[in-house]
C-alpha cells in the first residue's frame, strides 16, 4: 500500500477517534437526541452539493430503500446511543469499545451471508470478549455498566449495516449510498429532535463540538472513508479501526484530562490483539467449525 493512503489511514483514524471527545463535550448541553441531528443536519450539508450533481442523482432512485435502512441502522441509532452512553462514561472508553465492530461483523456475516471463518478468527473473537469484560467492568474503567451497553449495541449496530451493504449493495456507489442516509438520517430526526430541544442555547465550546462531529468527523471523514474504498478496497481500509481506540484515549487524555488506568490500557491491547486476529481471512476452514 502507498505511503500517501497510509497517512490517509492514520488521518482518518485522528478524525474518526477526535468524535467521541467532541460527542463527550457536546451532550450534556444539547441532549443526545438534539445531538445527533445537528451532527447529521451539518453532515448533510457536506454531501449535498455532491450529491444533487448530475452524474449522482440518478443514482438514488434504484437504491432508495436500501438509504432509507441503512439512515437508521448506521446512523441515527447508533449515533444517538453513543451520544447517551456519553452521559455515563469517558470518551476513550466509547473509542474503545466501538472497535468491537469488528468482532460483531465477522459473527453477524457468519450467520447471515454464510461467511466461513478460521480459528485464528474464533481466538480474536474471544479476546475480544476478554477484552470487552475488562472494559465494561465500572471498577476498572470510568463508564457505568449502561453506558458500555449503549456502546455495545451502538457497534453492533455499526456492524449490521456493514454486512448489509455487503449482501444487498455491494455493487452500490459507496458514496451515493452513505451520502443519502446521512441525509436521510437529518430529515427523519427533525420531528423527533423538535421533542428533546436543549433547554438553553448551548455554550460556544458544545456549538464547535457539534460543528466539528457535522462537517469534520461525519462529512469529511465520510468522504475519505469511500475514497479509501475506492482507492484500497475495503478489508485494507477496515485498518482503520486499530486507529480509533489509540486517537480516543490520546485525545481524552490530552484535551480532556481523562485518566488512563491499567485496566484501559490492558484492556484495550486485548480487543486490538482480538481485532487483529479476528479480521485475519486465511486458511479459512468450513462453517460447521461452530457447530
Amino acid at each position: 500500500m502507498e505511503f500517501k493512503y497510509w497517512v490517509l489511514l492514520i488521518f482518518l483514524g485522528a478524525l474518526w477517534g477526535s468524535a467521541f471527545m467532541f460527542i463527550k463535550v457536546a451532550t450534556p448541553e444539547y441532549g443526545p437526541v438534539a445531538l445527533v441531528n445537528a451532527r447529521l443536519i451539518i453532515a448533510s450539508l457536506i454531501f449535498l452539493p455532491i450529491l444533487l450533481r448530475k452524474k449522482y442523482l440518478p443514482l438514488l432512485a434504484p437504491i432508495w430503500k436500501h438509504v432509507l435502512i441503512l439512515s437508521v441502522i448506521n446512523n441515527m441509532i447508533p449515533f444517538t446511543l453513543f451520544s447517551y452512553a456519553s452521559l455515563g462514561s469517558s470518551s476513550n472508553i466509547l473509542a474503545i469499545l466501538n472497535a468491537t465492530t469488528a468482532f460483531n461483523t465477522m459473527v453477524i456475516a457468519y450467520f447471515w451471508i454464510n461467511e466461513s471463518v478460521t480459528l485464528k478468527q474464533i481466538i480474536g473473537l474471544i479476546l475480544g470478549f476478554i477484552g470487552v469484560i475488562i472494559l465494561v467492568n465500572p471498577q476498572n474503567s470510568e463508564a457505568t455498566l449502561i453506558s458500555s451497553i449503549s456502546c455495545l449495541v451502538a457497534a453492533a449496530f455499526y456492524s449490521l449495516s456493514t454486512v448489509f451493504i455487503q449482501k444487498n449493495s455491494a455493487k452500490t456507489n459507496k458514496l451515493v449510498l452513505i451520502g443519502w442516509s446521512i441525509v436521510f438520517s437529518a430529515v427523519l430526526m427533525m420531528p423527533i429532535s423538535y421533542i428533546y430541544l436543549p433547554e438553553s442555547i448551548p455554550s460556544f465550546e458544545a456549538n464547535i463540538s457539534a460543528v466539528w462531529l457535522g462537517a469534520v468527523s461525519t462529512g469529511l471523514g465520510f468522504l475519505g472513508y469511500v475514497r479509501l474504498i475506492d482507492k484500497i478496497g475495503a478489508v485494507k481500509t477496515s485498518i482503520v479501526a486499530y486507529f480509533l481506540p489509540v486517537f480516543g484515549i490520546l485525545w481524552g487524555y490530552i484535551f480532556l484530562d481523562e485518566k488512563i488506568s491499567i485496566s484501559v490500557v490492558i484492556g484495550c491491547l486485548v480487543v486490538l490483539m482480538g481485532i487483529f486476529l479476528a479480521t485475519s481471512n486465511n486458511n479459512k476452514l468450513p462453517k460447521r467449525i461452530l457447530r
